[in-house]
């Protein structure tokens, strides 16, 4: 420090001031110190400065699944908020959802050093007493109703698959047929509920739904048994990716989508659009999901109070082709 303030002209306090990231610094005397940085190879030493503040600049993030596009875009999310917020992310995925692989990785990232922690998991795990938080340090919660217990912040799943189903209810649907997702997810579960109830509360019949993996192959396979109902003229898919495979089954058995059959998913991925036809789709605003997550983080750094409560990040129906009034009855 003391080679880059006799290169650059200043004090040792004003090159600690700009390595800080002190707004104090007028930009000439930053644009010296930086540039003496630059050429003398230096670098702040991040651990002096974590032992010196007692803040480690740090998010750690424990997921269970980099499979899914919810959560690969959740994790994205989250990593480019830190940033911009001048924090580093640290990832620990889980690879079996056991209580002991999760206990473990809170333990992990206690020993990494991290300010707060993200979990994008299935909250059930989180319950159990033999869990132990790293002291001091902040949890907030993506996707699970563990509200009563964390920080939590969701899209809004029920809401978005209300206004899908309403959506084909309103275009002369007489009910609407559902591929729903995993049983042990919590958003498959809200998405499944929420369809039920708009279908209930409508007075239409509710078909038994048929569940997939999130995968298109898992939804090419529900697919080919929805194609074989005559009276299947409108599917809600889960996930965009079941929906893919729910065309493509669709195709193949001869039902054309959306002259004989209309089909709705949920994520409004980016190449959604670019399907055959192109999807309609329930949008989920991954950018704001990490950017709260990441505030909420932040907020309990250094702070002794608990956070607890859902935040619900709105969600919006995007109409495409794949939707349309169902075929004229026959004869």
């Amino acid at each position: 420090m003391a080679d880059v303030a006799r290169r650059a002209g200043v004090s040792s306090q004003t090159v600690s001031r700009v390595s800080n990231g002190h707004p104090g610094v007028v930009d000439t005397t930053r644009r010296q110190v930086l540039a003496a940085m630059k050429e003398l190879g230096y670098r702040p030493n991040s651990a002096a400065r974590a032992l010196k503040r007692g803040e480690f600049r740090t998010i750690g993030i424990i997921t269970f699944s980099l499979s899914t596009t919810g959560n690969v875009r959740t994790l994205e999310a989250i990593a480019t908020s830190a940033a911009q917020h001048g924090y580093a992310t640290t990832l620990l995925p889980v690879a079996i959802p056991t209580q002991d692989e999760v206990r473990g990785a809170f333990t992990r990232l206690g020993e990494l050093a991290v300010d707060a922690i993200i979990v994008i998991m299935e909250v059930h795990l989180l319950d159990a007493a033999t869990v132990s938080l790293p002291p001091n340090v902040g949890v907030v919660v993506a996707d699970s109703d563990a509200g009563d217990r964390y920080s939590v912040v969701d899209t809004d799943q029920a809401g978005g698959a209300r206004e899908a189903v309403r959506h084909l209810l309103d275009l002369g649907h007489e009910t609407v047929w559902h591929l729903a997702g995993p049983e042990e997810s919590f958003a498959a579960q809200r998405r499944t509920d929420a369809w039920r109830a708009t279908l209930q509360e409508a007075g239409r019949d509710v078909p038994a739904p048929l569940r997939g993996d999130w995968s298109a192959e898992s939804g090419y396979r529900a697919g080919l048994r929805l194609a074989q109902e005559p009276d299947c003229t409108a599917i809600f898919a889960a996930n965009d990716q079941m929906a893919l495979g729910v065309l493509r089954a669709l195709h193949e058995s001869g039902r054309t989508v959306p002259d004989q059959v209309s089909v709705v998913g949920f994520d409004d991925i980016p190449d959604s659009g670019s399907f055959v036809p192109p999807l309609t789709t329930v949008h989920q605003d991954f950018a704001e999901v990490g950017r709260r997550c990441v505030e909420g983080a932040l907020r309990q750094i250094g702070s002794d109070a608990e956070e607890r409560g859902t935040t619900l990040v709105p969600t919006r129906l995007v109409i495409r082709r794949s939707t349309a009034k169902p075929p004229a009855p026959v004869g």
